[in-house]
């Protein structure tokens, strides 16, 4: 969804995957299974350089909303639309993805 700061996400995280990838949407929110452990942030610290590198964004630009120590989270995206966003996740036929 669009807010005056930027985009906001909704994401289910599963961290300690194989590899870290967007796995499609679950519930209406973006899927993203992490390799990263979720110890002393690590998950967290990883999900964010993961989007930084897909949206073309430094880490600065996003934020961690809510969910810290939940699977269920929400990000800001700093300087992009909604749509920007879904198109640069290749999720631009889902309006629903937040």
């Amino acid at each position: 969804s669009d807010t005056p700061a930027g985009a906001v996400i909704d994401l289910r995280v599963v961290p300690r995957a194989g590899r870290t990838a967007l796995a499609g949407l679950r519930d209406g929110a973006l899927l993203v299974r992490l390799a990263a452990p979720p110890v002393d942030g690590a998950a967290n610290d990883a999900l964010i350089a993961f989007l930084a590198s897909l949206l073309d964004r430094p880490k600065r630009d996003i934020v961690l909303v809510s969910g810290g120590h939940s699977r269920a989270k929400r990000v800001r995206v700093a300087g992009l639309s909604a749509a920007a966003v879904r198109a640069r996740l290749g999720l631009q036929d889902t309006p629903d993805a937040g």
